[in-house]
């Protein structure tokens, strides 16, 4: 499992029409083959950051969501207009939080 989580910021003013966009994204990005889980979450609403989170069984999963038509027409709408640090893990001894 691939983990990629990490902060996405964009210009307050434009918060509102982004999350729209990227909720649209998610809805089809969730259905994909190998998603587990791809998730926005607002932490500052006046700076205008995001926490992301998302979760693919594989890199092949993941490339083929980087690839998708849908996928690169967001990144272009929004290139030069938003700002990640997302980090990209290995999720390979997943178990419970209360498990050592």
């Amino acid at each position: 499992m691939l983990i990629i989580t990490g902060y996405a910021h964009v210009d307050p003013a434009d918060l509102a029409q982004f999350m729209a966009e990227l909720n649209a994204l998610a809805f089809t990005t969730r259905g994909r083959p190998g998603c587990i889980s791809y998730d926005a979450a607002v932490v500052g609403s006046r700076t205008g950051r995001l926490l992301i989170s998302e979760r693919w069984v594989d890199q092949n999963a993941l490339t083929a969501h980087l690839l998708a038509a849908d996928t690169i027409a967001f990144i272009g709408r929004w290139s030069g207009r938003m700002r990640g640090e997302l980090q990209k893990y290995d999720g390979c001894n997943a178990r419970d939080v209360m498990d050592c």
